[in-house]
């Protein structure tokens, strides 16, 4: 049976000796309503945040890629993987990467 006044930031009610009032600032007010919008606008972005993730686990799975065939560039070094060894078994690097 609690009576809120928001105009003037008052609380009444009914107590055992009497009308019980509960006060506050606007300065209060004002902090609490700001708190409130940060927090519903940290729902909100977490949840679209669960949406797109969400969306993109069911994307990936269903998404089929085809295997392409690997077709080495022109410029080509062969670097033998064992140079003790004469065997051919050579690794093929791009010509043009830097030394480091």
């Amino acid at each position: 049976m609690a009576i809120p006044n928001y105009t003037y930031l008052k609380l009444k009610m009914l107590g055992p000796n009497g009308v019980i009032t509960v006060g506050s600032t606007y300065e209060h007010a004002y902090d609490y309503d700001v708190e409130c919008v940060k927090y519903a606008k940290a729902i909100i972005k977490a949840e679209t945040l669960i949406a797109n993730l969400d969306q993109l686990g069911n994307e990936a799975p269903h998404s089929k890629r085809r295997a392409r065939t690997f077709e080495p560039v022109e410029a080509v070094k062969l670097v033998p993987v064992d140079p003790t060894c004469s065997s051919d078994r050579a690794l093929r690097i791009n010509a043009t990467l830097d030394n480091k």
